[in-house]
């Protein structure tokens, strides 16, 4: 994949109303009769935009769902409606190159995962859908590089956490002029808390999302935010959860809060949260959930210069540890016993230049302690301390291993060393944990300064630590990955002013990274 912009790229990029907006065009798209064969629907079928995901060299996820009232349960009838949708290789759509009718049905919340295949590897694409004589928005994407190419290069913008009361997602629009390849989203699309009255923007409902029309309901205010329904419509996502998309610091089926919520009724929760995030994500057929249970671990290749390992650290883990000697208990686990030896495997055997791992939660360690002892966060990988230390050992003899996480809310960039006890440890790895696009607003920086710097000394592994919201930027090729931590001056207010915070590097056969 290549990060320059392409005159078409630009005309796409400059035309907002493109888009989220319908060519008229259009209307010749479908015969007379097919049109009129539609079933009537309400106007603003496609309020929630369109978007892509999971490319394949020869292969995309095109997605949207339909929702005329996207905050009152969607407000389709109750049927299996057609939608047409086709893929060009322009984005006029003079050269469409696959179409056809997916169903969206009322149990999935008339979404539509269409898997398109037999692609041209390493190539842009523009798709569009149409039903009831609607016509959504015009969205681009592009496949993987072939599956043996070995050059290249490939621009990822890693995101997370996105908390619509803490603010407006003006990260994204800074994004969109940035034209990454693929965006990696890590974690908390959706918050669970509340409806908010003193908040930037209020949430919608009453309280918390417990049932299937809350979750939707949610999911499709997010979806509303402009600047992240032009990001999805502009380059694929590839997505997995942390805890916000269900219950805040949950723990498979262990809610925060075991004494208000009885194990039956968190199951019940859990299949309600989990079928919502499938229905308004790009993934494929395997992510359709079983109930309370959901496959979202997965492996995506760029070629061979990247290799992308998609965890899953919520599903499978024991509950959290609440002491040192808890996280030190060698029976627990973040990633349980087959997706541990899965990503064991998928490293062993991987034939890529990087081996980057997606990680909702940070793996390098968080020594919250000022001078002599630690003190842990227990929700990361700190508290699992056996199985994380297994991987960083693992990491000695794996080539170029970069991890991508969110969680924190913070910038915070780290060596991976084999054994934080020993601060003489070889470094085995980097990590970059990617800041909030919204959640924790526009932070005091002094404040925060405050709290973290003296807690530096004790972590020397860090690289930098910031306390703005945004996202970073990783342009990876065979050499190296040149990344920027891209931030904006605030979120609470519609736009924002972008810069670049910092710039990084990490050395193809040299472990770690550094600061520019």
């Amino acid at each position: 994949m290549t990060g320059a912009v392409s005159p078409d790229r630009r005309r796409f990029l400059t035309a907002g109303a493109a888009v989220l907006g319908a060519a008229a065009s259009a209307q010749l798209w479908l015969p007379g009769t097919a049109r009129a064969a539609e079933t009537p629907l309400p106007d603003g079928v496609f309020s929630l935009g369109v978007a892509s995901g999971d490319p394949l060299p020869d292969g995309i996820v095109l997605w949207t769902r339909l929702a005329p009232d996207p905050l009152n349960g969607g407000g389709m009838p109750d049927a299996v409606v057609p939608v047409q949708w086709e893929l060009a290789e322009d984005e006029r759509f003079r050269k469409v190159v696959r179409r056809g009718t997916a169903h969206a049905q009322p149990a999935y919340g008339h979404s539509v995962h269409v898997d398109v295949r037999g692609l041209r590897a390493d190539r842009a694409y523009w798709y569009r859908f149409r039903t009831g004589g609607q016509l959504s928005g015009t969205g681009r994407t592009r496949t993987a590089p072939a599956r043996h190419s070995s050059g290249g290069h490939l621009r990822v913008a890693l995101a997370s956490c996105q908390n619509w009361q803490h603010g407006y997602f003006t990260p994204y629009a800074d994004m969109l002029a940035q034209d990454p390849d693929v965006v990696l989203f890590v974690g908390d699309y959706i918050y669970e808390s509340t409806p908010s009255a003193t908040a930037v923007r209020r949430h919608e409902g009453t309280g918390e999302p417990y049932s299937l029309i809350q979750y939707r309901n949610r999911y499709a205010q997010y979806r509303t935010d402009p600047d992240l329904a032009a990001m999805h419509a502009s380059a694929p996502f590839v997505v997995t959860f942390d805890d916000h998309e269900v219950d805040n610091d949950f723990a498979g089926e262990i809610p925060q809060d075991p004494d208000k919520q009885p194990h039956d009724a968190f199951v019940a929760r859990l299949t309600a949260a989990y079928q919502a995030y499938y229905e308004h994500m790009p993934v494929r057929a395997s992510a359709v959930p079983d109930g309370p249970h959901i496959r979202m671990y997965r492996r995506l290749e760029f070629g061979r210069l990247a290799r992308l390992n998609v965890l899953d650290t919520r599903q499978f883990r024991s509950d959290q540890a609440t002491s040192q000697a808890g996280a030190q208990d060698p029976s627990l686990t973040m990633l349980g016993a087959d997706q541990k030896q899965w990503l064991l495997d998928g490293l062993r055997e991987s034939p890529a230049r990087w081996n980057l791992i997606a990680s909702q939660i940070m793996m390098a360690e968080t020594d919250l302690q000022i001078g002599e002892g630690k003190l842990w966060f227990y929700d990361a990988w700190d508290g699992y301390q056996v199985e994380r230390n297994a991987f960083l050992e693992e990491f000695k003899s794996v080539r170029n291993p970069v991890v991508l996480t969110g969680d924190r809310h913070l910038t915070m960039i780290s060596d991976l060393k084999e054994d934080y006890a020993n601060p003489d440890s070889a470094v085995v790895g980097a990590e970059f944990v990617g800041t909030s696009i919204s959640s924790n607003g526009d932070q005091d920086q002094a404040a925060f300064r405050k709290e973290w710097d003296p807690r530096m000394p004790d972590n020397p592994h860090w690289k930098l630590l910031d306390a703005h919201r945004g996202y970073h930027l990783l342009d990876i090729d065979r050499d190296g990955i040149d990344a920027q931590v891209r931030i904006v001056d605030t979120v609470v207010k519609p736009q924002a002013t972008p810069s670049t915070l910092a710039r990084l590097r990490v050395e193809a056969g040299r472990p770690g990274v550094r600061l520019l």
